[in-house]
């Protein structure tokens, strides 16, 4: 797209007025979910680990990954994942296991009391979903245009961090 021809008639400031919502829309829905994760922990008594904590343990489910694995995939930050990993081993909502093969790398999954956990933040998930859809507020192609719109941003700054270097 070229730019000048886009100031010409003024667009490129809608455009990025929108970008900018955007990333700020972004931002401001993951810190609302940890907050009514963490609302919804505390209505049921569950104060030993936090939204955070609970995130991973969803994103994790029923796979055996390693903290590497959950960095590269763009989920956490570093030194953060290290922490809420042994966190919730030592909290019995993981097992963790040395690789036989790399003894530097700890593979995760959880254990019967971390899918028990997230199975209860499914339950949350599922309660959004039809509450949303119960009040005519999002459809189907609603959210899978957003979630179109949101990937394809993805790749872009993917790309432009690919291509930096």
């Amino acid at each position: 797209m070229d730019m000048s021809a886009e100031l010409i008639d003024g667009s490129a400031t809608a455009m990025l007025s929108s970008y900018l919502e955007t990333l700020s829309l972004v931002e401001r829905m993951h810190r609302l979910l940890l907050d009514v994760v963490k609302d919804e922990f505390e209505r049921i008594g569950l104060l030993e680990i936090n939204s955070v904590q609970a995130l991973l343990l969803f994103n994790i489910g029923a796979n055996e990954v390693t903290a590497g694995e959950l960095k590269s995939r763009g989920f956490y930050q570093g030194s953060n994942v290290s922490y809420n990993l042994r966190k919730l081993v030592d909290l019995g909502y993981m097992h963790h296991e040395r690789s036989a093969v790399d003894r530097r790398s700890v593979r995760v999954r959880l254990t019967d009391k971390g899918l028990k956990l997230r199975a209860r933040l499914a339950q949350l998930l599922e309660r959004h979903v039809f509450g949303l859809n119960d009040r005519g507020l999002l459809t189907l192609d609603m959210l899978e245009d957003a979630n179109s719109a949101l990937r394809k941003m993805e790749r872009f700054w993917t790309e432009q961090i690919r291509y930096i270097y």
